[in-house]
């Protein structure tokens, strides 16, 4: 692989050399779960000394974008999304275990977003969005509904997929099919009142308490790939965190 920093730039060397690794792990040059060189071989190929190339490692580690593996070495980081959800809500089976939710893909089709997702994903005025709707179900009983707005020239692939192709988890199937991979995601959560369509879709009363998950996942290269908005009944949520 050829890498090169740039032959004229007023940023200091480690930041060039992590904008460098950082447009490579972009354009999966190096991929999710991949072991990058030594920072000796990286030092020798930037024409850099081994500090400037462990400080941009640092930034890298520090955004998220790689990990240190002691022992091991360097690698860019696949961040895991699959219990993201059990942080707030409680998914459990008669017996008290947890339970991974099933998906339901309920509509999958080629729509005009609004306006407030064309702004999260960055959309130019006439592009289309890939609009899916999903029930996320424990023994059958749903626990999310969840409305899923993807940028359509990027993910018109999903729309080909058999309904048994697309799992529980649709991250890894963003990456086998569309080729995007999420690396990272902010969310935001809000109470609020249950309108008649999530209501329906819960199986509870419109009106009756819900939290709301609105998350915006982004690529490694920063682009928003996914605008997502989940809600749960309020009486499932639960809030856990650490704290040291």
């Amino acid at each position: 692989m050829q890498l090169t920093l740039p032959s004229d730039s007023r940023l200091p060397r480690y930041h060039q050399v992590a904008d460098t690794i950082r447009q490579a792990v972009s354009r999966r040059e190096w991929k999710p779960g991949q072991q990058l060189p030594s920072e000796v071989e990286l030092a020798e190929r930037f024409g850099v000394a081994p500090g400037t190339v462990r400080q941009a490692i640092t930034r890298l580690v520090d955004e998220g974008m790689l990990e240190r593996q002691q022992g091991r070495g360097t690698f860019v980081r696949r961040p895991d999304f699959s219990s993201s959800f059990f942080r707030f809500f409680r998914f459990q089976g008669q017996d008290g275990e947890q339970l991974t939710p099933e998906s339901k893909i309920l509509k999958r089709s080629i729509e005009t977003p609004e306006q407030s997702v064309r702004d999260a994903l960055d959309l130019v005025e006439d592009e289309a969005v890939v609009a899916i709707q999903r029930l996320r179900l424990v023994e059958d009983q749903p626990v999310l509904y969840e409305e899923i707005c993807l940028p359509h020239l990027r993910f018109a692939a999903f729309l080909t997929l058999r309904l048994s192709e697309i799992g529980p988890l649709l991250y890894p199937i963003y990456e086998e099919f569309c080729g995007q991979i999420v690396a990272r995601a902010q969310e935001q959560l809000t109470a609020c009142s249950a309108d008649a369509l999530v209501a329906k879709n819960l199986g509870i009363e419109k009106g009756a308490p819900v939290v709301a998950i609105k998350r915006i996942a982004m690529g490694y290269d920063g682009r928003a790939l996914e605008w997502r908005r989940s809600w749960g009944a309020a009486e499932t949520f639960q809030y856990h965190v650490d704290i040291f």
